[in-house]
């Protein structure tokens, strides 16, 4: 007898809207088999590839990976050099499997810190998927919370200065609409993979409400029934938002 998939109990009606990850893991993994750190940065490529697929076809709407931060350009160029390769590699041969699976691509973070060859293949893909309606799929690249959240400060601050937003106006909107993601649901579940327990700079005013979910599987051991054990655990959780339980009960 075949053993039931996870995603049999997964409850359809509850999902998680929007899920977070942080793909860590890629080096340790490498080295624990004896490997090129890049090939484990290559097969987490994979993972990539297996997770999005599975949350496609699950339903969840939208899917956000912490693929390169900007404290990760200080690390030896020949790995920023072959991992922006890589970058380009994987996203020439993914744009089909996107579009066959009909996802929509996009990117938050400080996208002209990339190599141009790097930018122009990523708004070639997003371009090429914008008119698909399945699955968003939101590369976090060159992107860190405290950048972003900067960023945004700045933008308010000039827009007060030239008296388009009255101070007394802001509010916590007036922030989520001046970050990266304001067009974006807030994520409800974060998984963090490589036995790491911390958010490290990763959408640190979007993840205030979001559950949490950590595992010792390295990245490129993630496959999707690993994405459908972190969703089972989420829909065992009661997120009650700052109610008690029994409120929380009544209005479901």
């Amino acid at each position: 007898m075949n053993k039931m998939s996870l995603k049999e109990t997964i409850d359809l009606t509850r999902l998680p809207a929007h899920i977070a990850i942080i793909m860590d893991g890629n080096g340790r993994w490498a080295k624990k088999n004896g490997m090129d750190r890049f090939l484990g940065h290559k097969e987490g490529v994979v993972s990539i590839r297996k997770v999005t697929e599975a949350a496609g076809k699950l339903g969840v709407k939208y899917l956000t990976a912490y693929t390169f931060s900007t404290e990760n350009w200080n690390r030896p160029k020949e790995e920023i050099d072959s991992l922006m390769a890589l970058m380009v590699k994987a996203i020439t041969e993914e744009t089909a499997d996107l579009m066959r699976n009909n996802v929509h691509l996009e990117v938050i973070g400080d996208i002209d810190r990339l190599p141009s060859a790097t930018r122009e293949k990523l708004v070639e893909c997003i371009g090429e998927t914008s008119g698909n309606t399945g699955l968003n799929l939101i590369l976090a690249l060159s992107y860190s919370s405290r950048w972003e959240i900067t960023e945004a400060l700045k933008k308010i601050s000039k827009e007060v200065k030239d008296g388009t937003l009255n101070i007394k106006q802001i509010d916590e909107e007036t922030i989520s609409n001046h970050l990266s993601t304001k067009k974006i649901p807030d994520p409800d579940l974060l998984i963090r993979t490589g036995g790491e327990y911390r958010i490290s700079n990763f959408l640190l005013w979007q993840l205030a409400y979001a559950e949490l979910y950590f595992t010792d599987t390295f990245w490129p051991e993630f496959r999707e029934e690993n994405l459908y054990e972190a969703i089972v655990d989420y829909q065992r959780r009661e997120r009650r938002f700052g109610k008690i339980g029994e409120q929380i009960r009544i209005i479901n």
